[in-house]
């Protein structure tokens, strides 16, 4: 490994490096120039995501250049006429990042399609399918703080890369050993020579037309739309306009932006963190929802791909939070409750598949039994549910369009995660907020028509289903000594699993690197999914945790769930489970 030292004398002397780069580098103190050059910014499965800056280790033109430059060497290797469609938030150099990327496309004779303007990344997954595209470019950091940004993969079918594609892709770009390698063209010549195209408004009506395409009461929609009151949020980020816009072509007159939010700000300015998991970021939306008297309260992350729900409860006038576990519980409830009636489900429930990951809900399974439908269980991230959308495609073709789950056939349902994403339909391949918005705000006129909150339709969930609750605690361990300590919690975990959390004790441990479970009993199945460095911890009556690295963070993640009778009891449950864990790893 190189030393910090060398490679940061040669960001500030190479002349590779521009003059702004140069000047930036040799302004760094020692401490700084350690962290800014520990290594490579690593091209993880699904991309890069990092601190904005110089040096290796951060993003800047040159890390982000060499990243798609080993993209269109891997296009190049499988195909003569490749194309790629770009998008990008309000983050700092998302734009600039974009264009850069696009040149260098143009430069290795790939057609880049550059979206004019700020786009969602669900939009980004929709038009590379929409224009035939070999892949695709997501410019953001989600909902990561301001000094964040990140660039994502995607691959022909609008789906995040996932094996082998991300491997290949990796190792593509471990071959750009010097940034000398990577290829530019201006402007003015990529656009000149056709391999530049701007992209906009054509690709923006056929999106909210796809997303409209799954609304399954219009009317109701027209109807309540009247009256139903909606606050909402972008964050700074890129859902204003196309939230907006497809709320008021369903004849939802009655929706007010958060005035101080509306607008683009790479610096989030009004809230801590740009993320609607973060509640501290409902401030001002709950202060303008008590003014309007407002029955729905809602929030997009920066890149509208996550959505955070507030709903009035009938009975005490209070607003109420929902979790991402929540909001995609109610949502998979109304559709198949809809579809059901209107039979629209196939004519095999079990041939139906609601799919969701293993650190969401086990609610997911009472609802799908409630209904009939398989459920698939996939790792940590929505790129897992998108690849599953495209296997039952494949499987359904294959059997000449019969759903056959034996076959894994499957008709897709509904895919959720915990956190805060979810799909409606399969015009996108990742979970989609501009559609979520959509269908909770559909649910929420349909239920309204009924005299119900969509506060009141979760209690009756609860009622029907059970009290299911679920937390999540993240310990953030920066730098390489935060990577050791990381490395050496899952270590001890894995060697030494515990036989019991406070007085619980565990049923099973699913280990998702070797792909074992193992009960207490000493049988021993596989879990049927791909390796992954993840513990998974089983209790009675639903009862779990799960521990995992981050792929995106420096951040280990522990999560929990719990079920309960009674809804009070739910949350104390959750507590002492967490409690007892972190007692257990003296944390």
């Amino acid at each position: 490994m190189t030393d910090y030292r060398t490679l940061w004398k040669s960001w500030r002397e190479d002349l590779v490096f521009d003059e702004g780069t140069r000047a930036a580098a040799a302004a760094l103190s020692d401490e700084e120039a350690r962290e800014a050059f520990a290594g490579e910014l690593t091209f993880g499965t699904g991309g890069l995501r990092g601190v904005i800056g110089v040096g290796t280790n951060r993003m800047n033109v040159y890390t982000v250049g060499r990243a798609t430059q080993g993209l269109a060497d891997f296009i190049r290797s499988r195909t003569d006429a490749g194309s790629v469609v770009i998008a990008c938030d309000s983050r700092h150099m998302s734009a600039e990042f974009a264009l850069d990327s696009a040149c260098i496309l143009a430069a290795n004779g790939i057609h880049a399609y550059l979206f004019d303007g700020l786009r969602p990344t669900p939009e980004l997954s929709f038009a590379v399918r929409h224009l035939g595209a070999t892949a695709g470019i997501v410019i953001t950091a989600s909902h990561n703080p301001p000094k964040y940004n990140g660039y994502k993969v995607y691959w022909s079918d609008g789906g995040q890369i996932v094996p082998p594609y991300d491997r290949l892709i990796i190792e593509q770009i471990g071959r750009v050993q010097s940034y000398a390698q990577i290829r530019r063209m201006p402007r003015a010549q990529a656009e000149e020579s056709g391999l530049l195209r701007v992209i906009g408004e054509e690709v923006d009506a056929s999106y909210l037309a796809a997303v409209k395409a799954n609304v399954i009461h219009a009317d109701v929609c027209r109807e309540m739309g009247k009256k139903l009151k909606i606050v909402y949020t972008p964050l700074h980020g890129t859902g204003n306009l196309p939230v907006r816009r497809v709320l008021a072509e369903l004849g939802f007159e009655q929706v007010w932006v958060v005035p101080e939010q509306e607008l683009p700000d790479g610096d989030f300015s009004t809230v801590q963190s740009p993320n609607p998991e973060d509640k501290r970021a409902f401030a001002l939306a709950l202060a303008l929802a008590k003014e309007k008297d407002a029955d729905l309260v809602l929030a997009t992350d920066p890149d509208a791909d996550r959505l955070g729900v507030y709903a009035k409860d009938g009975a005490t006038g209070e607003y109420m939070p929902f979790t991402g576990n929540m909001s995609g519980l109610l949502i998979a409830e109304y559709l198949l409750s809809q579809r059901e009636a209107l039979g629209l489900l196939p004519a095999d429930r079990a041939n139906g598949a609601l799919v969701t990951t293993i650190v969401s809900s086990n609610m997911a399974h009472a609802v799908a039994h409630a209904y009939g439908l398989s459920v698939i269980e996939t790792l940590t991230g929505f790129k897992y549910i998108g690849e599953q959308i495209r296997r039952f495609e494949e499987a359904l073709a294959a059997n000449g369009g019969v759903p056959d789950k034996t076959k894994g056939a499957y008709v897709y349902a509904f895919g959720f995660e915990e956190s805060y994403g979810c799909l409606v339909g399969t015009h996108a391949r990742d979970k989609d907020a501009v559609m979520a918005v959509t269908s909770l705000c559909e649910a929420a006129a349909f239920y309204a028509k009924q005299g119900k909150t969509l506060w009141d339709v979760m209690q009756e969930m609860y009622a029907k289903y059970g009290c299911y609750c679920e937390g999540l605690e993240s310990l953030t361990l920066e730098g390489a000594q935060g990577r050791e300590k990381i490395d050496r919690m899952m270590h001890d975990l894995r060697a030494q699993p515990p036989a019991e959390v406070g007085s619980k004790p565990v049923l099973a441990v699913r280990d998702y690197l070797t792909g074992e479970r193992r009960e207490m009993s000493g049988a021993v199945s596989p879990t049927g999914l791909p390796k992954s460095n993840v513990l998974y911890f089983e209790f009675a009556n639903d009862g779990w945790c799960c521990v995992r690295p981050s792929g995106t963070e420096p951040k280990i993640k522990f999560y929990f769930g719990v079920r309960t009778s009674h809804c009070a009891d739910a949350a104390r449950a959750l507590e002492g489970m967490k409690e007892a864990f972190f007692a257990l790893l003296e944390i």
